[in-house]
C-alpha cells in the first residue's frame, strides 16, 4: 500500500507515517484482542448480562474477530459458571479465558469449566494490598506464587494481573512480577492501570521497565477514567504489547475501558497494523451490547454513534453534497460508513442549517420552491429548532413547507 493513510476506506494525517514518527516503534507481529465484555464490560454499575444473552454476545464477537472472549468469573454465580461452560461447549472460535482472584479455589473453579486461559489478579501496590485488602505484602507475593503454580500444573495458560500496578512502588511491583515469574508461574504480564491513572507518555517507560525484569508476553489493561484508554493501549502496542484487553462500547468498572472499536480503528488507520477483526460488524456488535442492557450512548460517540454521519451545518452540506456527488466523501469524513458498519451520511434540519439543507429536504419529499420560499422556510425551520431544542422530524418540515408554499 503506497499510501497508507489514504485508502477507499479511510482518510488520515500522513504524518502518522512521517518515518520521524514510525523509527522507535516496536509493533509485534501479531496483535490479539481479549474482549472483556462479559466480565469487566458486566462491573459498570447496575449492568447485567443474563446466561442466554452472555452467549449471544460471544458468538457475537467470535464472528467479529475478537481472538480472546473473557466469559466471566465463575465464582459471582452459578448462572455465570453455567453460561461459560456452554460458550467453551460451543467452540465459537476465540480461545475463551476467565478471569479470577488469586486463591486456590477460583482456579480450581475456572479449570473446572474447560477454559483455554486464566486471568489471576493480585493487588500489586503496598498501600491497597495493606489497606484495601488488609494484608500484608508477603502475603500477597506467597498467594500470587501459588495460585499460578497452582493453574500451571491444571494445564491453563496464566496471564498474572497485578492490580493497580500503575500506582505501585516501582522497585516493589518489579520484584513482585519478577519472583512470580520465577517462583510461581505466569505465561504472560497484564499491563493493568486498574484506576485509569497512566498518562500516554509514562507508558513507554513502563513497558520499558518491565522488559528489563522479564521476558514474558505483554497484555495492555487500560481504564478510561481519564479519558486515555484507547491511546495509551495504541502506544503499548508500539512498544511490543501483544494482546489488547478492550470492551464493547468501552464498558467496564467506574469509567469504563479501553472500546475495541476505539482501538482497532485506531490501529488499523492511523497505525496500518493488520488485525483479525472484521471492522463491518463494529457498529452492529455495539448495537447488540446497548439494546440488550439499555443503555444510551452519545450520538456523537466516535465509530459506533447513531449521529456521527449525520450533517447540519448549511456549509457542511454543501461539501457533502459536492463530495457524495463526486464520490470523494472522505474528503469531509476521517473514514468511510460502509467500513464500520454505519449508516449513509444524512442531512439533518436544525439551528445551524442552510439553503443547501432546505433544497436536499424538498427532493426528498419530491417538493419545489423558489428561492424566497427557501428563505422563508429556512427562517421556520431555525425557528422551530429553537423551540424544540434539536432537531427537526419530517412531520415538522412538512408542516413548514405547507404553511410557505400550500
Amino acid at each position: 500500500m503506497s499510501d497508507p493513510w489514504k485508502t477507499k476506506n479511510w482518510f488520515v494525517s500522513s504524518w502518522n507515517y512521517n518515518d520521524e514518527v514510525t523509527k522507535n516503534f516496536s509493533f509485534p507481529k501479531t496483535i490479539k484482542f481479549h474482549d472483556v465484555t462479559l466480565r469487566d464490560g458486566e462491573q459498570q454499575a447496575g449492568l447485567v448480562f443474563k446466561k442466554d444473552e452472555k452467549i449471544r454476545i460471544a458468538e457475537k464477537l467470535a464472528e467479529t474477530g475478537i481472538d480472546r472472549i473473557e466469559a466471566g468469573m465463575p465464582v459471582v454465580t452459578k448462572d455465570d459458571e453455567l453460561a461459560i461452560k456452554e460458550i467453551v461447549k460451543r467452540k465459537l472460535g476465540p480461545e475463551i479465558f476467565v478471569f479470577s482472584r488469586c486463591v486456590i479455589d477460583d482456579v480450581k473453579r475456572a479449570a473446572e469449566c474447560g477454559v483455554d486461559g486464566i486471568i489471576i489478579e493480585i493487588p500489586s501496590s503496598k498501600h491497597i494490598i495493606e489497606k484495601a485488602y488488609g494484608w500484608s505484602p508477603e502475603k500477597a507475593m506467597d498467594i500470587s506464587i501459588q495460585a499460578t503454580r497452582y493453574a500451571k500444573e491444571l494445564g491453563l495458560y496464566v496471564v498474572f494481573f497485578p492490580v493497580d500496578m500503575t500506582r505501585a512502588e516501582l522497585d516493589w511491583f518489579l520484584a513482585m512480577i519478577e519472583k512470580v515469574s520465577t517462583e510461581g508461574h505466569m505465561d504472560a504480564l497484564a499491563v493493568v492501570d486498574t484506576m485509569g491513572v497512566l498518562s500516554p507518555h509514562a507508558v513507554s517507560y513502563l513497558i520499558k521497565e518491565i522488559k528489563k525484569k522479564i521476558k514474558k508476553p505483554l497484555e495492555a489493561h487500560f481504564h478510561n477514567d481519564f479519558n486515555c484508554a484507547a491511546a495509551n493501549t495504541a502506544i503499548a502496542v508500539s512498544e511490543g504489547v501483544e494482546v489488547v484487553h478492550s470492551s464493547v462500547l468501552g464498558i467496564g468498572e467506574r469509567a469504563g475501558m479501553a472500546a475495541y472499536e476505539d482501538v482497532a480503528m485506531i490501529l488499523r488507520t492511523m497505525y496500518g497494523r493488520e488485525l483479525n477483526i472484521k471492522f463491518e460488524n463494529l457498529y452492529e456488535t455495539s448495537k447488540l451490547v446497548r439494546d440488550m442492557l439499555n443503555i444510551q450512548v452519545p450520538d456523537n460517540r466516535p465509530i459506533v454513534g447513531d449521529g456521527i454521519f449525520d450533517v447540519e451545518s448549511g456549509i457542511v452540506t454543501v461539501w457533502m453534497n459536492r463530495c457524495l456527488e463526486s464520490e470523494d466523501a472522505l474528503e469531509i469524513f476521517p473514514f468511510h460508513w460502509d467500513f464500520v458498519g454505519q449508516k449513509h451520511p444524512e442531512v439533518v434540519l436544525g439551528k445551524h442549517s442552510g439553503g443547501a439543507s432546505i433544497e436536499n429536504w424538498l427532493s426528498k419529499y419530491k417538493l419545489k420552491a423558489d428561492k424566497d420560499q427557501i428563505n422563508n422556510i429556512l427562517e421556520k425551520v431555525k425557528a422551530k429548532a429553537y423551540e424544540k431544542r434539536g432537531l427537526l422530524s419530517g412531520n415538522d418540515f412538512i408542516g413548514i413547507v405547507k404553511s410557505v408554499i400550500g
